[in-house]
């Protein structure tokens, strides 16, 4: 493995002598498509770029954005525009794209920052912090009603990090649960205008009302005996509010966005930044229909809360920064947001004991067919033999975007893309096969 970081280091070195790299703590160069400067990078990196290049070439997407690390070296590459419509802004590494679930791990990490604070302890049951939970229960047979016996275990914080708290998810959660989730108004993210104002009729207004409104409702397992995608970091974004006393997303804020510079990351897109936003479409058979035009996009408008489980607006170069503090065990460009032993924690595997992770489609999933679960992202278990590494972690969003980290191989990426269903196409394992196949060149 040795040889495979050297092989990949040179190779980013002789594209870094022509200025498409960004060295850590400079201004990242962007490499478009039609670039003159993307011959260099087309030579390091063949398979991703054409890739890449193929997306908007064949209509899957209007424009794609990557940001590809090495190390402290970074490599972002685009092709395409922010929409389909003639005239539209090219992307590059400061578009804005919405991320959704890729929102988890930054909850997930938010958490673990109060861990290392001494304030949380993933064990702690989350009744200590929002009493409303302290007496849950669980669906005898969800397919059929809503009966329920009082659960045995309490919800703790590692259960809401790691999906096996028990709790739903209207992307998933099915049957007679599904249905009072709705008129709960348990629905924490944001798809169009019209869809907003219609969720808005039911859903809490503020987000610990959210976290009590979710206590009311069973549960579809005991806690810590079953993995399940879930609202668990949006109710973990609740707990993060009553432990830190501050409002989740100016904790986000203080402890994430602003050290690292995030600085195009947003809940609410400022009016004067929507022409950086990428256009959200959704295919009706092989036609990208608009979803989420970018110049009346439901992300101008504050939403009901904070969506710890999806609710970010970012760009690709901003992510690349938030996955570039890890790998680098919790500082970027001297500043230090979390110590190392913290960030290891939270991408170790925080599975309950016996409990196993089976997995999710490819755009939302890992990279590995042997995973476990850590702080809001999947981690691999083993190594995948010419591709990532025993130890990467990340996650991907509902409309195709994915992010992860290798510490093992010092690999880190981002794809940007906004459509849905985000597995229309197999971005992430055709991406992630690309990429090792041109690091290990």
């Amino acid at each position: 493995m040795a040889k495979f970081r050297t092989v990949a280091m040179t190779a980013l070195i002789a594209v870094a002598a022509t200025g498409a790299i960004a060295r850590q703590g400079a201004t990242a160069k962007q490499a478009h498509g039609n670039h003159a400067a993307a011959a260099p990078v087309s030579a390091a990196l063949p398979k991703s770029v054409a890739l890449i290049d193929s997306y908007p070439a064949t209509r899957k997407a209007p424009g794609i954005v990557a940001v590809i690390g090495l190390g402290h070296s970074t490599t972002v590459y685009s092709a395409g525009a922010l929409a389909f419509d003639a005239g539209s802004p090219a992307a590059d590494g400061d578009s804005l794209w919405r991320v959704y679930s890729m929102t988890k791990p930054i909850t997930g990490m938010a958490a673990m920052m109060l861990v290392e604070d001494g304030k949380l302890k993933l064990d702690d049951p989350i009744s200590k912090y929002i009493p409303a939970f302290k007496n849950m229960t669980v669906l005898v047979d969800g397919t059929k009603d809503l009966t329920a016996v009082p659960a045995k275990n309490e919800i703790t914080v590692r259960h809401l990090l790691t999906h096996t708290a028990g709790l739903g998810y209207t992307i998933v959660t099915k049957g007679p649960l599904l249905n009072a989730y709705n008129e709960a108004g348990i629905t924490p993210f944001s798809s169009t205008v019209q869809a907003e104002k219609d969720l808005r009729k039911v859903r809490p207004a503020t987000l610990q009302a959210f976290a009590e409104k979710v206590a009311t409702l069973p549960l579809i397992a005991e806690p810590g005996t079953k993995w399940s995608y879930s609202i668990g970091l949006d109710v973990m974004g609740a707990v993060i509010e009553k432990v830190s006393g501050m409002p989740f997303d100016t904790f986000l804020q203080t402890r994430i966005f602003t050290p690292l510079k995030m600085n195009s990351t947003y809940f609410t897109v400022p009016a004067g930044d929507a022409k950086r936003l990428a256009t959200g479409y959704a295919f009706l058979g092989e036609n990208p229909l608009p979803l989420d035009a970018a110049a009346t996009s439901v992300y101008l408008s504050p939403p009901s809360f904070p969506f710890g489980g999806a609710g970010l607006v970012m760009s690709a170069n901003d992510y690349d920064r938030f996955l570039h503090m890890l790998l680098n065990g919790g500082m970027l460009d001297g500043v230090r947001v979390m110590k190392a032993e913290t960030v290891a924690l939270g991408m170790s595997d925080l599975l309950p004991k016996g409990v196993i992770y089976p997995g999710a489609v490819a755009a939302t999933g890992g990279t590995t067919s042997t995973q476990g679960f850590g702080a809001g992202g999947s981690v691999a278990l083993v190594d995948t033999p010419g591709g990532p590494g025993k130890g990467t972690y990340g996650w991907g969003g509902a409309a195709g975007t994915i992010a992860w980290i290798d510490p093992k191989n010092k690999v880190r990426a981002t794809v940007m893309v906004n459509y849905l269903p985000g597995d229309r196409w197999p971005l992430r394992p055709d991406f992630t096969k690309a990429l090792y196949a041109d690091l290990a060149r």
